[in-house]
């Protein structure tokens, strides 16, 4: 009892911050859907299809950060802090290549990117002004992403943490101002969403830059960019990511076909989509810092090689989990009269919204146990294959087939396919908990000699 009492101690030490931060991050597209949905249901909709292209990113950022975070945890619990800055130079590397080619992507060619999630021609020409405006930010999160991922290895998750919120704050008082034109400042519109975004990225990275050159956290060493000292470290880096990456596109681009086909049906069908999405992401958030504190937890356990004790604690955060993932689908249930009364959306829009997050609430509870064991458990160990051919197996050869069958085919109603692109946690947890039991995850990935 006494280990567990100073585990949870430290898990929820690193959680909260990092729950904290996945949820402001949400409040951000919260805001936006709420304030937008006040001008028009098709700005709403809008800036939910054009907010997919930030998805895709967050995919290849989060899976550079993820790998980052494979190898930093175990060799911060080692004390080689030499190959925690390389590792942040790798990491940086290709958040930002990636960045530019978003950033370009979205300034140059935006109706053609919105031409992939609608055929409406009012939604793609209202999508293209925001994704013209916020292109930028995508250079700039990625910068900045990289850095917070380091800090939470580095035990400097608070301050990860503050910035991020702070910058959430931001962008939400400037969305109000910029959409609705309050005080001095002019309406927007979506063009305004779009714009506090990229404001909000800018404070994020003076302040991240600031907090570097003060020395709070591992220094980014320019030439590394180009050229690391580590003979192996590149290697091994994509090594762990690579899978972690693969997974990544797989399961988002899952998700991502999931807005593509709701996009298909109707305006309606988007507008609730995207509510029922954002009040799931935020009441998840606290399942996903779960998982982002087990995966360095344990890593660094795993790197001092403390196995049996990683092992023991693994079954605790599996079993905390489950616990975590009823109480949050039973708080979806709780807040959807809420919901409903709040959100202003068409009647046939609040139809759909209804079920969508039932739908949201039993979804969840699956999240919230193979999100910590897939994201958190295995990573910890350098296990990251595993659920790059678990996710990528089961959405696109089991869910966005059935679904989009659904519905363009059988052409079933919206809310048969949406109750159809809720199933994929629950067709994977049977393989997950059985690859889990393996415990392939036990085990030390740190090298002694980092340069040589």
């Amino acid at each position: 009892m006494a280990l567990d009492k100073a585990l949870y101690k430290k898990l929820f030490t690193i959680v909260t911050p990092i729950a904290f931060q996945f949820l402001t991050a949400s409040l951000v597209t919260a805001s936006d859907a709420f304030m937008l949905g006040f001008l028009d249901q098709d700005s709403l909709s809008a800036s939910s299809l054009a907010g997919q292209v930030s998805f895709v990113f967050s995919l290849f950022y989060g899976a550079f950060v993820f790998g980052s975070t494979v190898l930093a945890a175990q060799y911060w619990g080692k004390g080689d802090r030499n190959a925690v800055e390389q590792v942040l130079a790798v990491t940086m590397r290709y958040a930002l290549i990636v960045g530019l080619i978003f950033s370009f992507s979205c300034a140059f060619i935006p109706e053609q990117i919105m031409r992939i999630f609608t055929s409406n021609a009012e939604l793609i020409d209202t999508g293209a002004v925001y994704l013209r405006v916020v292109a930028v930010s995508h250079l700039l999160t990625g910068f900045t992403q990289v850095y917070f991922g380091i800090m939470k290895v580095c035990d400097r998750a608070k301050l990860s943490s503050l910035i991020g919120s702070l910058s959430v704050a931001v962008n939400i008082v400037l969305n109000a101002c910029l959409i609705f034109g309050l005080a001095f400042f002019p309406k927007m519109g979506i063009a305004g969403a779009a714009l506090a975004t990229v404001l909000a990225r800018v404070f994020e990275t003076v302040f991240v830059v600031i907090i570097a050159a003060k020395g709070k956290c591992p220094k980014l060493r320019v030439k590394l960019l180009f050229r690391l000292e580590s003979k192996f470290l590149h290697r091994d880096y994509w090594k762990y990511t690579l899978p972690i990456l693969i997974n990544q596109l797989g399961w988002g681009g899952g998700v991502t076909m999931y807005s593509v086909i709701m996009g298909h049906l109707g305006s309606d069908a988007v507008a609730a989509n995207s509510i029922a999405s954002i009040v799931r992401s935020m009441i998840a958030s606290f399942c996903w810092g779960i998982s982002s504190g087990v995966g360095i937890i344990l890593g660094a356990m795993l790197g001092r090689g403390e196995l049996e004790k990683a092992k023991k604690a693994g079954g605790s955060f599996v079993r905390f989990s489950i616990v975590v993932g009823v109480l949050s689908g039973l708080v979806v249930l709780a807040v959807t009269p809420i919901v409903l009364t709040v959100i202003k959306l068409e009647p046939t829009a609040r139809h759909y919204l209804k079920y969508m997050m039932f739908f949201a609430a039993y979804y969840i509870i699956g999240n919230s146990l193979n999100s910590t064991i897939i994201s958190g458990i295995f990573p910890s160990g350098g296990d990251t294959k595993f659920g790059m051919y678990c996710d990528v197996i089961t959405l696109w050869a089991v869910v966005v087939p059935l679904g989009a069958f659904a519905a363009f085919v059988l052409k079933l109603p919206v809310l048969a396919v949406a109750a159809i692109l809720t199933l994929d946690e629950f067709v994977k947890l049977p393989a997950v908990y059985h690859h889990y039991m393996k415990y392939k995850w036990v085990r030390n990935i740190t090298k002694e000699n980092v340069n040589g």
